[in-house]
């Protein structure tokens, strides 16, 4: 894997990278050689936080975890992206052994913008939308480890949500004019 790696309220040593680089090799079993990353650590106010995000054919992969220690915190993120991956291999092997494909879309944000006192939009994102049945739409929110997700129906064409409630089960939201 190829990362890249950012300091926010920090510096980036050594000894964090190739802590880093040592933890990441666990999944190298899982990649081609030339899949890209980023990985993110910051400090906020007395939490280290650590955000990796890969970017998979298709797909992205990310996790985000902070605690007290940031060893602890690399720890954590490497156990979450193994299991991500994992499920995400599982759902595509199911899917192959029907004779169906799984198609995903990368978020890519846009733009930030600032105003005055009254609420205001702080960020927008745009991406494209690609078919996908709304299980497909499940895997990839929680792969982005979101609470909605907004994709087109392969079906109807339409464009709809998916979002998880908090019972822990998923609701579907079809817009109709």
């Amino acid at each position: 894997m190829i990362m890249n790696y950012v300091g926010k309220n920090m510096e980036v040593t050594d000894a964090l990278r190739e802590v880093t680089e040592k933890k990441l090799s666990r999944l190298d079993k899982y990649f081609q050689k030339d899949i890209q990353g980023n990985v993110t650590f910051s400090t906020q106010k007395n939490r280290k936080i650590i955000e990796v995000t890969i970017n998979l054919p298709g797909t992205i992969i990310r996790a985000e975890e902070s605690s007290d220690d940031m060893y602890a915190s690399i720890d954590k993120a490497i156990d979450v992206l193994e299991r991500q991956i994992r499920k995400y291999k599982t759902k595509l092997q199911r899917r192959y052994q029907n004779g169906e494909t799984i198609r995903f879309e990368n978020v890519v944000p846009l733009s930030q913008e600032a105003e005055a006192e009254r609420p205001k939009l702080v960020k927008r994102k745009r991406f494209s939308l690609k078919p996908m049945t709304h299980e497909e739409a499940v895997l990839q929110m929680e792969l982005l480890r979101h609470n909605f997700f907004v994709f087109m129906d392969g079906e109807t064409g339409e464009i709809n949500v998916v979002y998880k409630r908090k019972d822990g089960n998923y609701g579907l939201i079809e817009p109709y004019m």
